[in-house]
């Protein structure tokens, strides 16, 4: 089988062939590769061509796939069962591994999916204040729950506008959407909408925008403004959670913040180490709000699964062996240093940015600051570059808005080998 003919296959019982969007590869166009399998740094297609991979799942294989300590605990956990549907003492492992690294919180609870995560965080921040409204911002994304599936309009905050069918508008009027970056926008929310706002979500460094940092001066603000009117700060640390730094990108901005704690995050990704598996955290007030302490209902029947949890807790414990961040942001650093050296050579405008294990790259001659100025760059020479550098072996994200990520599997060979391939991409 090949690709080709497997993704015709998948079309016929899969809608679109593929149980993710962005995986059809329609933002770039050409045929998917489809991952026979993974091992460390790498991938292998149907076709028996191999990869460097720089998705890594979307975030998850920070040690690199197939990594022997999460193996051997994989391994061990299949063979103790399943799924219990009941309580187990690994649960009650990760959860205090968890809270052990992120000093905001006092309690998580474990769920199965980013989107998962979100949307029970909003419930809870709902529950908690008693009040309606949430702000997201432009170009963030936290799953596919209906009331977030907003974009913005026109002026500083426009509400509910669907951008899936199958989402009625009145579903989302208590949605705000606004400019990521713009202190002047959310003071102004703040100043009409204030009493009405539960909380405010935000990814602080935006993958689904590629690589878009928030300013601290914003995130101050953001901080400043839920605290005087009683809503909570709910960070969306999906992808950067434990990818960025030890304590996520939450620790980063309290390096920057005297103070600075969000009263809510949400995780995923490298919590379940490649496997279904993420989680909502906060102060016991507000976490104590949760069935079946109470009245705001949250259930899963596969919430804590013992396969799932033995896979990143295996994980959590590798990551913190000492020197691990920093050889991982040195990988990285080394990553996009090398790709912008390489642009600089062939005339071609390229900004890079970089925290941890995560990277982003914009064909542009700036980083771009927030949703439109990355709508502005140069998306048909990436859809070329991309191409160019999987024809060369290496696999970056299928679209322009998707972050990439480095896995400690990585190896200077493999960076030089990517540096060379993107010089050869460029000139093509």
């Amino acid at each position: 089988m090949n690709n080709s003919s497997l993704f015709e296959r998948a079309q016929a019982s899969i809608p679109g062939g593929v149980n993710s969007p962005v995986r059809a590869f329609r933002a770039v166009g050409g045929t998917p590769r489809f991952i026979a399998r993974a091992q460390g740094a790498y991938l292998w297609d149907a076709e028996g061509q191999r990869y460097i991979d720089y998705i890594g799942s979307w975030g998850p294989m920070i040690l690199g796939h197939g990594h022997p300590a999460v193996l051997e605990a994989v391994h061990k956990a299949v063979d103790d069962g399943f799924s219990f549907g009941a309580p187990t003492e690994r649960e009650i492992e990760l959860a205090e591994e968890i809270l052990k690294l992120v000093p905001s919180a006092e309690q998580v609870r474990l769920v199965s999916s980013g989107t998962e995560a979100a949307m029970s965080a909003i419930r809870l921040a709902r529950g908690f204040t008693g009040k309606p409204r949430l702000i997201k911002f432009e170009g963030c994304y936290h799953g596919h729950a209906d009331a977030l599936l907003v974009k913005a309009g026109s002026g500083l905050a426009t509400f509910g506008h669907p951008t899936s069918a199958g989402v009625p508008p009145e579903v989302v009027q208590h949605t705000l959407v606004l400019p990521y970056n713009d202190i002047a926008a959310i003071e102004a929310a703040f100043a009409e909408h204030g009493g009405e706002i539960a909380c405010v979500m935000i990814e602080p460094i935006a993958g689904n925008m590629n690589f878009v940092r928030a300013a601290v001066p914003f995130v101050k603000r953001l901080r400043e403004l839920c605290a005087q009117h009683g809503a909570l700060l709910v960070f969306d640390e999906v992808m950067t959670g434990f990818r960025v730094a030890l304590g996520g990108a939450q620790s980063l901005y309290a390096k920057a913040i005297p103070g600075f704690r969000p009263d809510l995050s949400v995780f995923g990704k490298v919590i379940g180490g490649g496997m279904p598996l993420a989680a909502f955290a906060g102060p016991r007030e507000v976490m104590a709000q949760l069935a079946p302490l109470g009245p705001v209902y949250q259930a899963g029947t596969l919430s804590g699964n013992p396969v799932a949890t033995a896979c990143g807790l295996a994980t959590l414990k590798e990551i913190q062996r000492p020197g691990f961040f920093e050889a991982l942001a040195a990988s990285t650093r080394s990553l996009v240093e090398g790709l912008s050296a390489v642009a600089r050579e062939a005339g071609v405008p390229l900004a890079v940015d970089s925290e941890g294990g995560m990277f982003g790259f914009f064909f542009a001659d700036a980083l771009p600051q927030h949703y439109d100025a990355v709508m502005a760059t140069d998306k048909a020479r990436f859809n070329a570059f991309f191409h160019g550098m999987l024809e060369r072996g290496v696999y970056l994200a299928p679209a322009l808005y998707e972050a990439g990520f480095v896995s400690a599997a990585h190896t200077a060979a493999d960076i030089a080998a990517t540096v060379i391939a993107a010089r050869e991409a460029l000139k093509a």
